[in-house]
């Protein structure tokens, strides 16, 4: 299956810090491929993999489920680790809930997380519906592309595959379950106008995780898809800022 162009996975040999970052449902390592460039060019290590199903057709996609995702993000944590002793891990959306998922598994191992406008909670009708609707119809609308600066398009499918949505509620569930088990210092960056996920997500964690350990930060001027968005220059300082203010490296 060939790979769409631009949805290639982005990888950077760096310093001893690095960044694992992961891109979101139906979408690809293009929405957040200026943000690994962004901090590749800051000296870390960078790792941005393609997750399986993405970047090619919304057909293949709904022969995946959010296991095969993660075991791609997992695997990249351990590709990234050859390069880095302290790895941060970021995400949008989906890729946010995976970030979390791995930190709950890796412990100490994880740094850090940013996340940027996270999804780990059903709040819209296909989600609550997916389980059932994968018997009826194998697609609906996409849910990608929420961008609100002009001329700026995300690289994601125009087709949402139910079958692949519907395994969506397992990733949410775990993770919601260990969130107590996240040891990492969490940055969250939340959009004033998201059309894709609701202010609930990030209730829920402000809920789980330790105030002491936990920051969230406004991007007034974006849509979901901030990491392409107006705030974007905004989200990479201030992940980079993030980085060095708790990585040892930064602090030599």
């Amino acid at each position: 299956m060939s790979v769409l162009h631009g949805a290639e996975p982005f990888r950077h040999h760096g310093g001893p810090v690095g960044a694992l970052l992961c891109h979101g449902f139906t979408g690809t390592p293009q929405s957040l491929r200026p943000w690994a460039r962004y901090l590749a060019d800051a000296g870390l290590s960078v790792s941005l993999p393609r997750l399986p199903g993405h970047g090619t057709t919304w057909q293949e996609l709904a022969r995946t489920r959010w296991e095969d995702w993660f075991a791609e993000v997992d695997r990249a944590f351990d590709e990234l680790r050859a390069d880095a002793g302290e790895i941060f891990v970021m995400g949008l959306s989906m890729g946010a809930c995976l970030a979390l998922r791995l930190a709950e598994l890796r412990g100490d191992a994880v740094r850090g997380l940013v996340l940027v406008n996270p999804s780990v909670t059903a709040e819209t009708r296909l989600f609550l519906l997916a389980p059932v609707l994968k018997h009826l119809v194998p697609s609906l609308k996409a849910v990608g592309n929420d961008i609100k600066k002009e001329g700026v398009t995300e690289l994601a499918y125009d087709r949402t595959p139910v079958r692949a949505a519907a395994t969506l509620p397992g990733l949410w569930r775990i993770t919601q379950r260990h969130l107590s088990e996240v040891t990492a210092p969490v940055l969250v960056y939340r959009s004033a106008a998201d059309h894709v996920v609701g202010d609930l997500n990030v209730d829920i964690l402000r809920d789980s995780l330790p105030a002491e350990r936990f920051e969230v930060r406004s991007c007034p001027d974006s849509y979901h898809v901030a990491t392409l968005d107006n705030d974007a220059e905004a989200i990479f300082a201030g992940s980079l800022e993030f980085v060095r203010s708790l990585s040892h490296a930064g602090k030599e």
